[in-house]
């Protein structure tokens, strides 16, 4: 996961990992099925707050939620131009009309607060939950055992092509690969034709390898301790507060 930007000795870290999947999926279902901003403010606050307190410095921060982010916008945008009844402004451009409606802007915002306040949640089980233990807890909910295992070689090997993929740019880039628009296209094209041939062939490396080591479609898990009574408790309390301010 993302635990390497973040304290592991936070109390946040020390949760059992099933009892942050399971409150980050009932957190999720109230933020997505929120008509408003308010709940979904707060809970973005409340995983900002958390997340800074973990240690998370900001550059990392704005790095995960640069996509989302930019998904925002273009909805606000898309919303703002195409939806809607209301008129807020009218303009030409180029002799087009361009019309924005107030009601379809407001809709965007609300769309795109629930974004970011899923991002922040989604993003704070990131920064608390090793990856081992949290592939731990999908198996433990029974998650399908193939999605789990392609989850589990997918974070092995995304590592392993980001660093082939480093060692091409710099090869490309000091010989000039990069110096104009033409030739960075055609280098980037190359880059990406040799990472598919490299992904092809350590997924058959590690084929190979796994069956002469006998592996026969059962991947081991770490084992669980029982749950513990007081993260369940104030999970429970948390969840009845949140589960009030979401009907209010």
């Amino acid at each position: 996961m993302l635990t390497e930007h973040s304290r592991i000795d936070h109390a946040l870290a020390r949760i059992d990992a099933r009892v942050k999947i399971l409150s980050a999926l009932v957190i999720l279902a109230m933020i997505l099925s929120y008509r408003g901003f308010a709940f979904p403010g707060l809970v973005t606050l409340i995983c900002l707050i958390l997340t800074f307190g973990m240690g998370v410095r900001l550059r990392v921060l704005l790095l995960r939620y640069s996509e989302p982010l930019f998904i925002a916008a273009v909805i606000i945008a898309v919303k703002l131009l195409f939806a809607g009844k209301d008129p807020m402004f009218s303009a030409q451009f180029m002799g087009i009309a361009i019309n924005g409606y107030r009601d379809g802007f407001l809709e965007g915002l609300q769309i795109a607060n629930r974004i970011v306040s899923a991002v922040s949640l989604i993003a704070l089980l990131g920064f608390s939950t090793p990856f081992a233990e949290f592939i731990a807890g999908l198996s433990w909910f029974r998650v399908p055992k193939g999605f789990v295992e392609i989850l589990m070689f997918a974070y092995r090997y995304i590592f392993v092509l980001f660093d082939d993929a480093q060692v091409i740019y710099q090869a490309q880039k000091n010989r000039l690969g990069y110096s104009t628009l033409r030739r960075g296209l055609s280098s980037f094209g190359t880059l990406a034709g040799s990472l598919t041939i490299k992904a092809f062939d350590h997924s058959q490396s590690t084929t190979v390898a796994m069956m002469q080591r006998g592996y026969d479609g059962t991947m081991p898990m770490l084992k669980h301790k029982p749950f513990r009574l007081h993260e369940v408790a104030m999970t429970m309390v948390l969840l009845i507060c949140l589960g009030v301010l979401w009907k209010i």
